[in-house]
């Protein structure tokens, strides 16, 4: 498979083992693979004597994940260095204590892709599937990798009843990749906003064998970023009151928030 060209790749997986394998495969943006790579050598002080993943990172979660949790990329020494999304970094601490504290995880860290974490019924993934400079990957590297999303909420479209955007740069790149997937995004497009909540009904030409439910719940959140923690624009209530209002519409059950 040639790994530079995403739309071949993901076509061809037939499931999304076969997908997450050719993710971590992907060498289709010189920038980001340069960086990830560079990363990976150079390494933080407190990670000197670890071993980087320093490729793609791909979504993690069951296959049946009736709700999505959709990101920005993965941190550099983050995820670039643990190899599952929002592991061993402060992000992922903020996500998972959330998720663990609804009953969505099993645990409320997430330190390493072996530290035993599940998730119930919750996939995670992102747009831009490596780490980019200064966390901002360019338009030209979301639409390049977006044949990926595509086809996870492809493979994921019998289950997921939901799908919960951090932040305004996933909310702009999942529209156009659940269009392709096969849900009806109204026009003119839905304007992020933490607590938005966009109903985006399945296209009747999608009526199949893996049509799944007929619509789809959308929600925004801000991102888990330090920047929005520390300053308190996203409090841990606030994050926990969107998973929950999310895993009800995806018929999931929930402590409280």
């Amino acid at each position: 498979m040639d790994s530079g060209a995403p739309a071949e790749g993901a076509a061809g997986s037939a499931d999304l083992a076969v997908l997450d394998t050719r993710i971590a495969g992907c060498r289709a943006c010189p920038r980001l693979v340069a960086w990830r790579e560079e990363v990976a050598t150079v390494r933080r002080a407190a990670f000197a004597d670890q071993t980087y993943w320093g490729r793609p990172v791909p979504g993690f979660g069951p296959p049946d994940a009736s709700l999505l949790l959709l990101g920005l990329a993965p941190a550099a020494h983050g995820g670039n260095r643990t190899g599952r999304m929002f592991t061993g970094d402060r992000s992922g601490d903020v996500l998972y204590a959330a998720l663990h504290d609804v009953g969505l995880a099993s645990q409320g860290t997430s330190v390493s892709a072996d530290d035993g974490l599940e998730l119930y019924g919750v996939r995670v993934t992102s747009p831009v599937h490596c780490a980019p400079p200064a966390n901002k990957p360019t338009p030209q590297e979301r639409d390049t990798c977006r044949p990926w999303l595509v086809r996870e909420l492809g493979l994921l479209r019998p289950t997921v009843r939901a799908v919960v955007v951090l932040g305004a740069f996933g909310w702009q790149a999942a529209l156009p990749a659940l269009a392709e997937a096969g849900w009806t995004v109204p026009r003119p497009r839905p304007v992020f906003a933490h607590g938005a909540r966009v109903t985006l009904v399945r296209q009747p030409e999608r009526d199949d064998a893996r049509a799944g439910p007929a619509s789809v719940e959308l929600f925004g959140c801000f991102h888990v970023s330090q920047r929005n923690t520390f300053t308190g624009r996203l409090a841990p209530a606030m994050l926990r009151q969107v998973l929950v209002t999310a895993a009800g519409a995806a018929g999931l059950t929930t402590r409280s928030a």
